[in-house]
């Protein structure tokens, strides 16, 4: 495929991957702050599409600029990704692109944390690989144990930890929108 091929592919995906989402140019540009004419041209091949006015829109759409461009996969098929520590969690991306479904590994060490339910847009699987996963999710309180899973939808407020007995491994697996800062649930107490 040649550069201008794959060049003039890029107009009709973008403006596919913005119906999809639901999103309307004058939304888009206000995100991007990319003018709703330069992007009106973009989606119609009226306009060469740039680096400068890609990157804003791939972030906007929560994707990786290949996903705007069309090109083709190649290669190992297999995730080589660093693991991330956050909150003294360590997760290892089992997904490439940015966007959609996410999936990670996750080791949740051994301490005892008080739970702090949370909220976010999407749907949530957990399934336990090995230790125990304590889960509360709205007014339940379980504990899950190795080749045990959960689903959910995480806009009831929901935690899961460790429940201090040990360490705790499990896979997280969250829909489009789970990847949204979480939002606290209930104000905490001062």
């Amino acid at each position: 495929m040649t550069t201008d091929e794959v060049l003039a592919g890029v107009g009709p995906r973008l403006r596919q991957m913005r119906k999809d989402r639901e999103v309307t140019l004058a939304a888009l540009s206000e995100t991007t702050g990319i003018s709703v004419s330069t992007l009106s041209r973009l989606e119609s091949g009226l306009r060469k599409p740039s680096l400068e006015l890609l990157l804003p829109i791939a972030r906007a759409h929560q994707v990786a600029l290949d996903e705007l461009v069309g090109t083709p996969s190649a290669g190992d098929p297999r995730v080589r990704s660093k693991p991330i520590v956050m909150g003294g969690r360590t997760h290892w991306p089992l997904t490439r692109q940015p966007g959609g479904l996410q999936a990670y590994k996750v080791l949740e060490p051994k301490r005892r944390q008080e739970p702090d339910p949370r909220t976010h847009e999407g749907y949530e699987w957990l399934y336990v690989l090995s230790g125990k996963l304590r889960l509360v999710l709205g007014e339940h309180d379980v504990v899950l144990t190795a080749g045990e899973a959960a689903e959910f939808d995480t806009r009831v407020p929901h935690w899961f930890g460790s429940t201090g007995e040990g360490p705790v491994e499990f896979l997280s697996l969250f829909g489009p929108q789970g990847e949204r800062m979480h939002v606290r649930a209930r104000p905490k107490r001062a």
